[in-house]
């Protein structure tokens, strides 16, 4: 074999190798490159399904640029959702009119609406309710199931995740959320 071929056998393995590579990144993304605490929080869109809302519009995380979110993706037929909701309700009413946003983003199927304000009317639910029927939010997020939780500091980053049911209302959860919205906005 020539020095020539050689050289092409080699620029043909490293080639090869490249594009294998490439390949990997694409396909195992989420698991070679998992969401992280003190990751930029990923924007997602969905719809919003609460009183009063507009169904024809879109709703992102730009929405609540430079605020406190706690962005919860639940479901209707999620029993640990059901349990953890009249928390965030209480939550919504101690820390909503100082400026922290509970933004829960439904995972219910397709035509879902319906069962979904019915879901917020007999549980008493004031904070802003959204609707992803793909369940994009799922897969961008990296959740693991229902309910997941995420709180997004002023600055756009991930400060916390939590999985499973919490009281959002807890003296813990309240310390926490008091102090980030006491930072400063960017």
């Amino acid at each position: 074999m020539t020095a020539r071929r050689q050289w092409l056998v080699v620029l043909a393995v490293i080639a090869g190798l490249g594009v294998g590579l490439w390949a990997l990144t694409v396909r195992l993304g989420d698991e070679l490159f998992p969401l992280t605490i003190g990751a930029d929080a990923p924007t997602f869109t969905a719809v919003p399904v609460g009183a009063g809302a507009d169904p024809a519009r879109i709703a992102s995380l730009a929405d609540y640029a430079g605020e406190v979110v706690l962005l919860n993706i639940w479901a209707t037929w999620c029993g640990p959702c059901r349990v953890e909701m009249p928390s965030m309700q209480r939550l919504q009413a101690q820390l909503g009119p100082r400026g922290l946003r509970i933004v829960a983003v439904s995972v219910d199927d397709p035509g879902s609406a319906d069962k979904i304000r019915a879901f917020a009317d007999e549980l008493g639910l004031t904070f802003t309710l959204l609707h992803d029927p793909s369940k994009a939010i799922e897969r961008t997020y990296q959740t693991t199931g229902v309910p997941e939780t995420f709180l997004i500091a002023r600055d756009g980053t991930i400060r916390r995740r939590s999985i499973g049911a919490e009281d959002w209302a807890s003296t813990s959860n309240v310390a926490q959320l008091e102090r980030m919205l006491a930072e400063h906005r960017p």
